[in-house]
Order: structure tokens, then sequence, then C-alpha cells
């Protein structure tokens, strides 16, 4: 079922985050502020923009998504577990020894998973594939796509977009998670990539700039890239690292490491806040 009431879809992206903070909290590993700087982005795609059903997970002609930046998985799993694929009490056994929500997503092993992904750089060519497939079996497909901007320093993202442009893919639409923060820190110090509406529009790409916690500005931004004709998309969506928990917030220190318990019950306290205040 599409939502529409934009303070619905608010409540839903923070009670993903809540899961995020409590999968990260009980496997005591994890990577919690790129998760969950794509919440909100994930929650408009599963909940307002992708023709999808929990019911049906392997639908031929289901929409796709496929998390480049698998390492945010946290925010993945949450959200499919606020959809319904699977019990939300599974959050906490992620990454525990015989659980399927593993480290990196896997599509054999969790529902509504569609590409198993980890090693950075990789998704974006298998999306690029899938739109390619859904083209050629005239299927009406969409195929989304969510890139860290530490991974675009990886040149075969590039080569996959310029295969994109190539082929017209505008069922494909990249969102680039544009937290600015990288495992060493930020993104111009260590890699240099600046200049971004620039660099995707000299590959043939529509770029679309939007803020990625505004829910308003990411429908709009996915129902411009759905309607732009003859050329894939890329929504630049700028967000913030650890959005959600103050004290995750524009930290590179928690790219990848977990709350202690004192921290898990502060952040669950500010999530739970936000929720009275919404």
């Amino acid at each position: 079922m599409k939502i529409t009431n934009v303070e619905a879809l608010k409540k839903i992206a923070v009670e993903v985050r809540k899961g995020i903070i409590e999968a990260v909290y009980n496997a005591k590993s994890g990577h919690p502020g790129g998760a969950l700087s794509c919440a909100d982005i994930l929650t408009v795609l599963y909940f307002n923009q992708m023709n999808v059903d929990e019911k049906k997970p392997n639908d031929p002609n289901r929409d796709r998504l496929v998390l480049s930046k698998g390492h945010a998985c946290p925010a993945l799993y949450s959200v499919l577990a606020q959809k319904g694929y699977f019990d939300k009490e599974l959050l906490k056994t992620f990454r525990k020894i015989g659980s399927d929500l593993q480290g990196h997503p896997d599509m054999k092993k969790v529902p509504g998973v569609d590409m198993t992904t980890g090693s950075l750089g990789q998704g974006l060519s298998a999306a690029v594939g899938m739109a390619i497939a859904s083209k050629m079996d005239k299927a009406g497909c969409k195929v989304y796509c969510i890139v860290g901007d530490g991974e675009i320093e990886e040149g075969q993202v590039w080569e996959a977009l310029t295969a994109a442009s190539k082929n017209k893919l505008d069922n494909l639409c990249v969102i680039l998670d544009n937290n600015n923060l990288q495992i060493d820190g930020e993104i111009e110090k260590v890699g240099g990539m600046n200049n971004l509406t620039e660099r995707f529009q000299s590959f043939g790409f529509n770029v679309i700039n939007v803020d990625g916690h505004n829910i308003d500005n990411l429908i709009d931004a996915f129902t411009t890239a759905k309607q732009t004709k003859g050329k894939p998309s890329v929504i630049i969506a700028k967000t913030i690292k650890g959005k959600g928990v103050s004290f995750m917030e524009n930290q590179a220190g928690w790219h990848g490491k977990a709350p202690s318990e004192e921290e898990y019950n502060r952040a669950m306290e500010e999530l739970n806040s936000s929720l009275i205040e919404k």
C-alpha cells in the first residue's frame, strides 16, 4: 500500500532509525552512521515509490533496489522489517552466527533483498544490468541504486554510469547518499570528489539535487526521475551521517562502531522523543 501522508512517512522513518540502532547495538558491531543517513530515502522508496509487495518478494514485475553501499544494510533490514518482509524481532539477530541478517545483505537469505552487495563500487553495475534486462523484457520495472559518496571514488562506478547513459536507461535512478563523510574523514579531504552535479551531467545523467531528509522533496525528486525520458537520473541527496541521533550526527567515528548500553538508551530516548514531537 502506497503511503502518501508525509507525517506518517516521517514516523516510519523514525521507526526505521530505531531498528538500525537496535540491530547494531545487539550485534555489538556494524555501521550506524551511513545507515541512519539513508533511512529517509529508503522509507520513501519502499512506502511511497516502489512497486513492491512484501507478500510477493520474488514477483518478477517488482521494482528493484540495490543497496550498493552494502555496509549500511541495517537501514535496509529495518525498512524491510517495517514493511513486513520479516519479523522486526529478527533485527536483534543482526550479525549473529546463524542469522540470515548478515553484515552485508544476501539476496539468497533475506526476502526483499534484490542484490547481494558489500564490495563497494560493484552494486551499480548490477543495477545497470537489471535496468537493461527490464528494457529487453519490456517489463517496465524501475531500478533504484543507493551509492555512498565515499564509494563513488571507485572507478567501476563511473564505468557503470557510462553504460547506463549509453543505453539510455531512463528506468534507472541512482541515489547518492551525500553525507560528506567516509571512514577516514571528509570526502573532499580524502578523495577530492567535488563538483558532483557537473560530473554526473558530463556522464549523460539527469541530475536532481535534494535534501535527503525532507520527505516532500524526496517524493518530488523521485517523481521527476520517473518522468525523465531518454536518460538515467541521479538524485544527489544531501544527508547527515548519523541523522536522528544527536551525538552520532556528522561524526566520522560513527561510521563503523556500535553504541554502548548508555549510548543505546540515549539514542532510543531521542528517537522516541522525536516520535512524540511528530
